[in-house]
């Protein structure tokens, strides 16, 4: 068995889209984080104002009424949209109460994302005095107001007690693939269809054995479109799985640290694991185990005609 310092780690890491459970932020802490991003915009605002009152005094009234009204805009739409997306989806406000908007999926947020979000902010509170984000936020189950709906976001906690995380998996690169997966192409594997392999291989052992063989086949089809060359033949679905996202991370971690070690400096969420924090790791075939009282499988995938193997 390789050592696990052999092993890739595949952790929830927001700017990968990784993200194995979104835990939705509560509406209390949602309150709170948008009570004091209120606050600020408001003392900005009056700070603002104020500023535009004093430089254009004697100025022509639709010169300053016109710069009054674009400063008011910059302060409600522009800035909480460029924080936002500077910030990788957390205001002042989330950042004290521990929350982030991220995508639906998991990804990170863009300026557009951000943009939307901020422009609808003016129909979700100062306009309807929030009677729209409040209704919107409780009739949804994962606590979108019609920013969020419109702009595909979710805000999630941050902060999740230890005994809460979700359990981070390891896994080793499956036996007999390793030449092949170097020399693949992951340029158009896109970030979504990557998590939704993570969830198939972090809960297979959850999943009823026709579920996780049709979802198994179907995640290993969508792969084979986008990475190239295809896979030996004969090979298990879900080692297949394990090999490219496997051989993904190792190649993002290489970049991380090569980036590093020249002196680049990157975002926190897109570092790789210290080796003083080691997450908790399971075993590195715990992935492709068949659930419990199916029959059991072959160490090595088995071979068939196809591309891919039968999952059981």
């Amino acid at each position: 068995m390789q050592q696990q310092s052999d092993w890739t780690t595949l952790v929830p890491v927001t700017g990968e889209a990784v993200a194995l459970d979104l835990r939705v932020a509560q509406f209390p802490s949602r309150t709170l984080g948008l009570m004091l991003d209120l606050l600020i915009q408001l003392i900005l605002l009056f700070v603002v104002i104020w500023l535009t009152g004093e430089i254009l005094q004697g100025a022509d009234d639709a010169l300053g009424a016109g710069i009054s009204l674009v400063s008011i805009v910059l302060v409600l739409v522009g800035w909480p949209a460029l924080l936002e997306t500077l910030t990788r989806g957390r205001s002042l406000g989330k950042i004290a109460t521990g929350q982030r908007v991220v995508r639906s999926d998991g990804g990170p947020v863009r300026f557009r994302h951000s943009f939307v979000r901020a422009l609808f902010m003016l129909v979700d509170f100062w306009i309807t005095f929030g009677a729209a984000g409040l209704i919107t936020s409780l009739a949804s189950k994962q606590g979108q107001r019609i920013g969020d709906h419109f702009a595909g976001t979710v805000v999630i906690r941050e902060r999740v007690p230890a005994a809460a995380r979700p359990l981070q998996l390891a896994y080793v690169m499956p036996a007999g693939l390793e030449q092949w997966a170097s020399s693949l192409d992951l340029a158009r594997l896109p970030d979504v269809a990557a998590l939704q392999a993570r969830q198939l291989l972090a809960r297979s052992a959850t999943l009823a054995p026709e579920v996780r063989a049709a979802m198994g086949q179907q995640l290993a089809a969508e792969f084979a479109s986008y990475v190239s060359p295809p896979p030996p033949p004969g090979t298990h679905p879900e080692a297949f799985l394990a090999a490219v996202l496997t051989e993904r991370m190792r190649r993002s971690s290489a970049a991380t640290y090569r980036a590093r070690s020249e002196g680049v400096r990157l975002p926190a969420s897109s570092a790789p694991p210290s080796a003083g924090a080691a997450p908790a790791v399971t075993s590195p075939t715990a992935a492709l185990a068949p659930p419990p009282g199916s029959p059991a499988r072959p160490s090595t995938p088995p071979v068939g005609d196809g591309p891919f193997a039968p999952p059981f």
